[in-house]
């Protein structure tokens, strides 16, 4: 799905995303930044400090973790700090990752 979205439908998604997270310089808030984020290590960005449970994930971030991350933190990674309760519609974080990715490139 990632690849038939919408990157501009997405930078209208992610406004729910940019009081806590910066995507377009490595600066973190109260998340860490999301430069580079599809296929960056889990809990690997520098001055941030990550929740056990991100920690104990290990691996990469790929499309289908993003996408599962974002449908509903907690569940995904029960004890991590993001409150935010997730995208429940397939199309917004299709489309968010598709705006991150375009950032990236």
């Amino acid at each position: 799905m990632v690849a038939a979205a919408d990157p501009e439908e997405g930078k209208k998604v992610y406004r729910q995303c940019q009081a806590c997270h910066v995507a377009d310089k490595e600066q973190n808030r109260v998340g860490p930044h999301l430069v580079d984020i599809v296929g960056r290590e889990v809990a690997s960005v520098d001055d941030f400090s990550y929740s056990d449970a991100l920690i104990g994930l290990g691996g990469e971030w790929t499309l289908d973790r993003l996408n599962e991350y974002l449908e509903k933190p907690r569940d995904f990674a029960p004890g991590n700090k993001m409150t935010f309760a997730g995208l429940r519609k397939e199309e917004q974080r299709a489309s968010v990752i598709a705006y991150l990715q375009s950032l990236d490139e």
